[in-house]
């Protein structure tokens, strides 16, 4: 037989995990020094640049 689940704890069990990963994200983007998150935005920038360049076809045909 199976297990008798209360949705309601279940619900508020799911928004408590998902409340945390969230967090943690949080934590992780805006616990980072100045110089941390600067490096991060250039290495970011950089690999955009990389990709667009190995784009074929004219500018106006890659949007």
């Amino acid at each position: 037989m199976a297990d008798i689940v209360n949705l309601r704890r279940a619900r508020k069990a799911k928004a408590r995990t998902e409340a945390e990963v969230k967090a943690q994200a949080s934590r992780i983007q805006h616990g980072r020094s100045k110089a941390e998150q600067k490096l991060s935005e250039a290495q970011n920038d950089v690999a955009n640049r990389k990709l667009d360049a190995h784009k074929r076809g004219t500018p106006d045909q890659n949007d």
